[in-house]
């Protein structure tokens, strides 16, 4: 292995551990908010990378026809609680909350010469589509059942994301796409040739991660968040509203899988059905975090991206493998080293 090959598999394992570091937050977020186990994180990132590719093309997305969807069942539960409980005066300002901003995007979808749109325009449209997807899923689908036991939101986690490539593929096809990239810079050091693409990911995701560190650490609402997470009830009696920051919570995952798949669509060519394997990484990457440290689980991604780049040059056949392998000593030690509830009881 000479310097060239090095330096290409180490910025290609930084870049993919960036994606994985963002999406293993994600995780860990809505795990510590809710306890619920976010399956379909990487659907988030497939349904971005997808929607970005079909603007560019010049066509309509079809999670627009989604979000539609999901906004009227999300309203009609919604507008149907408050009919049930003589608030009917809520009603109006119900459909004017969930119904504004699908309306908005399906006429400048409609009106808009979407092949002439500008490149940032179709990423802002991209992530408006993408985004609200993350709260309207946890309306319909974990708050009826918050309280649940953690086995049973992982078995809907499942459930959510079968239903979510099946989408996936009645919306997108079967084929893969792969989206413009933002720059065609390269940068070359000593023998080898270091893409700007690949930077311009690594720069952006470091940004998302310290703009995560500084909401959680300084922002009021972030502590709102953190203390939802340390103790939900300890929460709730301290006046923070416990669905208000799971569907927060939601918001920032689907935000984070939304401008993951903005960064990842120009460097892999991404299927309805990839979803699965970013998520699977991400979760390695969480787990080694023990799913409540936020630096150890982005750690733990940069380790999983790396192993996966140099598994892929030495064995590419087991690369799979050799990542999802190095959750087993993870678990083994968490294993020994934590106490469990039941015991201490």
């Amino acid at each position: 292995m000479d310097f060239a090959i090095l330096t290409f598999l180490v910025q290609d394992g930084l870049t993919t551990g960036a994606i994985y570091a963002l999406i293993a937050l994600a995780i860990v977020l809505v795990f510590a908010v809710t306890r619920v186990i976010l399956v379909c994180q990487g659907d988030f990132v497939v349904f971005s990378a997808l929607t970005l590719a079909t603007l560019q093309a010049g066509q309509v997305p079809g999670t627009l026809w989604l979000l539609i969807g999901g906004a009227l069942l999300a309203c009609a539960k919604e507008s149907a609680l408050a009919l049930r409980h003589s608030h009917a005066a809520r009603v109006p300002l119900l459909l004017l909350k969930h119904l504004s901003l699908p309306a908005v995007l399906w006429l400048l979808l409609a009106n808009l010469d979407l092949a002439a749109l500008h490149g940032l325009a179709k990423v802002a449209l991209t992530l408006a589509i993408v985004v609200p997807l993350g709260p309207i899923l946890y309306r319909l689908v974990y708050q009826p059942v918050a309280e649940t036991s953690v086995l049973l939101l992982l078995i809907l986690s499942v459930a959510l994301h079968i239903t979510l490539i099946g989408l996936g593929l009645w919306l997108f096809g079967a084929e893969g796409y792969r989206t413009l990239p933002f720059t065609d810079a390269s940068f070359l050091v000593g023998d080898a040739m270091v893409g700007g693409q690949n930077l311009l990911v690594i720069g952006i995701a470091l940004a998302l991660i310290i703009a995560l560190y500084l909401f959680f650490g300084f922002s009021l609402y972030g502590k709102a968040l953190r203390a939802t997470a340390f103790n939900r009830n300890g929460a709730q009696l301290m006046g923070i509203p416990t669905d208000l920051a799971g569907s927060s919570a939601f918001f920032l995952a689907a935000a984070i899988g939304a401008c993951s798949g903005i960064l990842i669509g120009p460097i892999t060519t991404l299927y309805y059905d990839s979803g699965f394997l970013i998520s699977l990484k991400g979760f390695v990457a969480a787990i080694i975090g023990g799913l409540l440290s936020y630096p150890l689980a982005a750690l733990g991604a940069f380790a999983v991206g790396l192993l996966e780049s140099f598994a892929s040059f030495w064995a590419s056949a087991y690369k799979e493998v050799i990542v999802f392998t190095l959750v087993i000593p993870v678990l083994l030690w968490l294993s020994l080293t934590t106490h469990h509830v039941e015991e201490e009881h």
